[in-house]
């Protein structure tokens, strides 16, 4: 199931990376997609989406509704 999440934060690649092993923590198989520009990111995951919003809130990203 594809999820859209938007994440603030992000300013880097290395920030993507965070996001990525975040979710891929949570969901090793998902697919992540991030165009860091307009804070968007998109998984590719059967995990619940309030699992991967709180992976990524852990990572130190704010994830909006």
């Amino acid at each position: 199931m594809k999820q859209t999440f938007t994440v603030t934060g992000m300013t880097c690649g290395h920030c993507e990376k965070a996001v990525t092993r975040a979710v891929k923590q949570v969901d090793p198989q998902a697919e992540v997609r991030i165009d860091r520009a307009i804070n968007l990111v998109e998984v590719q995951s059967g995990q619940p989406r309030e699992r991967l919003a709180e992976a990524i809130a852990e990572e130190g990203y704010a994830v909006a509704e």
